[in-house]
């Protein structure tokens, strides 16, 4: 069941690939109108050098790639780094591993208390299905207050989702929403069938369009560093660096860490709201977004 289960995400990851190659940059002259965007299957195989059978096999999930297939349709597709090494994982040899039910993390208390020393560095930790399961005052202040939110509703992809006002805190909501989708994917991909991930995709789909239309494209990114604009409803704008750490007592688990760069606005805005949160007058009441 498991390595179905891979072989048809990965069948699924393929034909969304192709969807999204245009034939002329590929070197593919037009023939005539198309029924679907991107290559078709029978284009896909002649430039991977393999039959059309064995590639349509392949976006089936009927069987297995060898690596040189892998590595001729990362070619043929321009997949990048996270796509190519979604796709690897997907196919991996060794995908008869059993399933491994993956409960809700739950956090040591050193990781907590590391967490609250971080006075003035907004931080959270977050599991692969985006589960929040740890935060400190500043990261809550930042973002919301994470412990008036029930544990099995407490998803990062979640909120943004369903919460308005995370839609007025992020300046490219859509953008980091999209991320977010794709990271979860990705870092899903060694656990298929896992059945809270599954009812939490399917809740979001009858709800949201947009999120049913965006997970259906099966992007992948890996959650490592980047850089985001908030709008925070207390000190303003912020333009922040957020890393990613691997927990190494439990790897499935990431600290979400945010900084600024010191001197600049940003970095004095984190500094105002740190002084916000811990008002007890102001923790009281909660989160302003």
């Amino acid at each position: 069941m498991n390595r179905d289960l891979h072989r048809s995400d990965l069948g699924a990851f393929l034909k969304a690939r192709r969807a999204e190659l245009d034939p002329a940059a590929v070197g593919l002259p037009a023939a005539g109108p198309r029924r679907v965007a991107g290559l078709r299957r029978e284009e896909v195989a002649v430039l991977a050098a393999i039959s059309t059978d064995y590639y349509s096999r392949l976006e089936q999930g009927r069987i297995q790639a060898s690596p040189p297939v892998l590595e001729s349709l990362a070619r043929v597709l321009r997949l990048d780094d996270d796509q190519r090494a979604y796709m690897y994982e997907l196919a991996a040899k060794d995908d008869y591993r059993p399933h491994r039910r993956r409960p809700r993390p739950k956090v040591q208390p050193q990781l907590q208390r590391m967490l609250d020393d971080m006075a003035l560095t907004p931080a959270f930790v977050i599991g692969p299905r985006t589960e929040i399961v740890a935060w400190n005052a500043l990261g809550a202040a930042m973002i919301t207050d994470f412990g008036k939110i029930p544990d099995q509703q407490r998803y990062y992809i979640r909120l943004l989702l369903t919460d308005p006002a995370m839609r007025e805190l992020y300046a490219d909501w859509e953008g980091v929403t999209r991320l977010a989708i794709a990271q979860m994917r990705m870092h899903n991909a060694n656990n298929p069938g896992d059945a809270k991930l599954a009812e939490l995709v399917g809740e979001l789909s009858i709800q949201d369009a947009q999120f049913r239309r965006w997970w259906a494209a099966h992007d992948v990114a890996t959650r490592d560093t980047g850089t985001k604009h908030l709008h925070h409803p207390v000190v303003g704008d912020l333009h922040l660096d957020w890393n990613a750490v691997t927990w190494a007592a439990d790897p499935d688990l990431q600290i979400i860490v945010w900084t600024a760069e010191p001197g600049t606005p940003s970095h004095e805005g984190l500094r105002l709201l740190a002084s916000w949160a811990a008002d007890p007058a102001h923790m009281a009441t909660g989160n302003p977004t």
